[in-house]
């Protein structure tokens, strides 16, 4: 289909010429940048804070651990339209905004948070923060019960520190784990839509500072019906998601010959 002019009654074969406009079109370019920029931020906040409060969660620190977990795992289970309509109010322009009233009571004034550039980015990365940080914990949770308590009682043997045992004995054993949620990470990051769609409304934000590919392929094959642009959109998405994940995979050793 991202070869063809796909029109209401007929479609008709174009080659690549559908890729030949994407390569100019300066729209696109600014979606990939939204969410390649989004996705590099999802993954610096949602892997290693989910991974330490998975560690704190699995010490003896932390009590009433059920009742956390259910906590930090509500917001994955919140429809996101409901929530991103929240979260719109919350950074809404106006005084009355939760997030002007806390910038206001720290004398740093108001600003028009959805309508700027890096605090829309904070807006989405706010609310991903919130809907992810209990799922990937989980993950990591899962992950720290498979290792051998064994090895940490050997560590205290030899006399290592907390610090010590973290990063020699977990982070090593929790590697399977990480590149799980690191792969699923990359794609949630690049795939992102309803979030950005929720905050502003629609699929029309100032500058375009909210658009992103999924959200510029729902604009053109959707509301502009040129199906077969937005064929060639999803094309280059999954591209580039194929290639960041092997890129990674590979980087981490994962297809590399387990030694006998």
């Amino acid at each position: 289909m991202s070869f063809q002019d796909i029109g209401a009654i007929k479609s008709e074969w174009i080659g690549i010429a559908n890729y030949t406009k994407l390569l100019k079109d300066n729209v696109f370019r600014i979606a990939v940048m939204n969410s390649v920029k989004y996705m590099f931020f999802t993954l610096v906040l949602l892997i290693p804070f989910p991974m330490l409060f998975a560690v704190l969660m699995d010490s003896n620190l932390v009590k009433a651990k059920g009742v956390w977990k259910a906590v930090l795992y509500m917001p994955a289970l919140t429809s996101v339209v409901i929530s991103g309509t929240l979260f719109r109010l919350m950074f809404t322009e106006y005084t009355t905004g939760q997030m002007n009233i806390i910038s206001s009571f720290l004398g740093l004034g108001t600003y028009k948070w959805l309508k700027m550039g890096w605090s829309g980015m904070l807006a989405l990365l706010v609310v991903a923060c919130w809907r992810w940080t209990g799922v990937n914990m989980l993950y990591f949770l899962s992950g720290l019960k498979s290792i051998d308590s064994s090895l940490y009682e050997a560590a205290d043997i030899d006399g290592a520190s907390a610090t010590q045992k973290f990063r020699y004995v977990t982070l090593p054993l929790l590697k399977p784990t990480t590149v799980y949620v690191l792969t699923i990470s990359v794609y949630a990051g690049l795939a992102m839509f309803l979030e950005s769609y929720m905050l502003w409304a629609g699929n029309s934000s100032p500058n375009n500072i909210g658009l992103t590919i999924v959200g510029y392929l729902y604009k053109r094959g959707i509301e502009k019906n040129d199906m077969g642009y937005a064929c060639a959109v999803g094309v280059v998405l999954l591209v580039v998601a194929l290639i960041i994940n092997f890129a990674q995979l590979i980087f981490n050793g994962t297809f590399k010959k387990e030694e006998d």
